[in-house]
């Protein structure tokens, strides 16, 4: 039996994308120094690496699969993690490079909007708010 996948034309996925990105900016901000820049590596520096490359992964493929709106979402999103984190130069372009890497492996892979590529998405959706989540939990300032 064949799934219906509601979600690109107006149901789930929009409230979950839209969760995830507001969690991806909460990230940023608790996890931000509260005075300077960044220490070099972070204890929760795996986490941002990661959810930098499912930031470059949706800024691909949502637009991909029909998120009208979205161009920039995701960039944006990276940019306002970054600005938020404060990071070195050098971590700072570790984290742009595994945005930037996410989405050219993507685009090289998914040229349209298949099977595969919807369930891309919510894996990275779900996988990048449980991320975000857990640095907010463990690593956030009180």
């Amino acid at each position: 039996m064949r799934r219906i996948d509601r979600g690109f034309e107006g149901g789930g996925w929009r409230g979950i994308a839209r969760r995830l990105r507001g969690v991806a900016v909460a990230v940023a901000i608790v996890a931000a120094p509260a005075g300077g820049v960044a220490q070099e590596v972070a204890p929760y520096d795996d986490h941002l690496m990661r959810l930098a490359e499912i930031l470059g992964a949706l800024h691909h493929l949502r637009p991909l699969c029909g998120a009208t709106g979205e161009a920039q979402v995701w960039r944006d999103q990276m940019t306002a993690l970054i600005e938020a984190e404060q990071p070195s130069p050098e971590r700072a372009k570790r984290l742009i490079g595994r945005f930037n890497q996410s989405y050219r492996g993507l685009a090289e892979t998914h040229r349209g909007c298949t099977d595969t590529a919807r369930a891309l998405i919510e894996r990275y959706t779900a996988e990048g708010a449980a991320l975000a989540q857990d640095v907010v939990v463990r690593w956030g300032r009180s």
